[in-house]
């Protein structure tokens, strides 16, 4: 395990680089759901009192990223495959709440156009994984923000932690699958035509898939 140093950082600035120094090595795969995170061991990496570290990964675990094992030792979250369900089945709600305020707006085309652009990022077949997940994400962020309703966004945003944790317990090669264009194009489709119940039930399905495609990837890991 190796992340950059922040000892040269300025005081004021060091808990909020540590923290998403700490994040991205988890959201990044390079800490694995599962493994063990020893404040003594990351305080030496980053170069930081274990002070420093050990309020990062506090918030951490408010993020659902870091969770409290045996002994109170901390490490990665890993859900189990009934919590990848159950985290799927929220997405949905939420995102069927997004399509749904997005195709009453007065804004629908231009959201719908928004959305369009957004598919760009999930259709570049060179694209590594990490690419794939940010592209993934960002287009369900973009669909709730595009609904208006800041406490939906919130919401999401409490979630996103543990997405991150459930997509990342599987092996890689296997979820960029789920994070193609084709895939979500059927979303951006019932938006543009106006239709609310297709577009509820598009959301559906495909929450419904993925919850199938990593909790099968959770039950094996």
């Amino acid at each position: 395990m190796s992340v950059e140093p922040l000892a040269s950082l300025d005081r004021s600035t060091l808990r909020e680089r540590a923290l998403d120094a700490l994040r991205t090595a988890i959201t990044s795969g390079q800490y694995r759901p599962g493994e063990h995170l020893g404040e003594v061991e990351l305080a030496e990496h980053l170069g930081i009192s274990r002070g420093t570290v050990r309020e990062a990964l506090r918030h951490l675990q408010q993020e659902g990223l870091v969770t409290a094992g045996p002994r109170g030792r901390l490490r990665v979250n890993q859900l189990s495959p009934t919590e990848v369900r159950e985290l799927f089945t929220v997405r949905a709600a939420l995102e069927g709440l997004a399509v749904t305020e997005i195709v009453a707006s007065p804004g629908r085309h231009e959201a719908a156009a928004t959305l369009r652009g957004a598919l760009s990022g999930l259709a570049d077949p060179d694209a590594d994984f990490a690419a794939r997940l940010e592209a993934d994400l960002a287009f369900h962020l973009l669909l709730c923000r595009l609904a208006g309703n800041s406490m939906l966004v919130e919401a999401w945003r409490g979630l996103e932690g543990r997405m991150r944790v459930a997509i990342m317990s599987g092996e890689p090669a296997g979820s960029p699958v789920m994070m193609t264009g084709d895939r979500h194009a059927p979303i951006v489709e019932a938006i543009e035509a106006g239709d609310r119940e297709t577009a509820v039930a598009v959301v559906q399905q495909h929450m419904a898939a993925a919850a199938d495609h990593f909790a099968a990837e959770t039950a094996r890991s």
